[in-house]
């Protein structure tokens, strides 16, 4: 999936670190999730989306194919 966690995360102000222990995630998760390497569970999803007060469908998006 692609994501805009890298640009929200600017917006707010965070640091990777910040909002990892904001979601009780280790750091290389949320590079990870940033980089695109990880899709994240649905409870992380959720709570993602609380921590920026926003749907989960604003922050990812599915690849499109073709």
């Amino acid at each position: 999936m692609q994501n805009r966690l890298k640009e929200l995360r600017a917006e707010r102000g965070y640091s990777q670190q910040e909002l990892a222990d904001r979601l009780g995630v280790s750091r290389q998760t949320i590079i990870s999730i940033e980089k695109g390497r990880f899709d994240p569970s649905l409870p992380l999803a959720f709570q993602l989306a609380a921590a920026f007060s926003c749907r989960i469908e604003d922050i990812f998006t599915p690849h499109h194919s073709g």
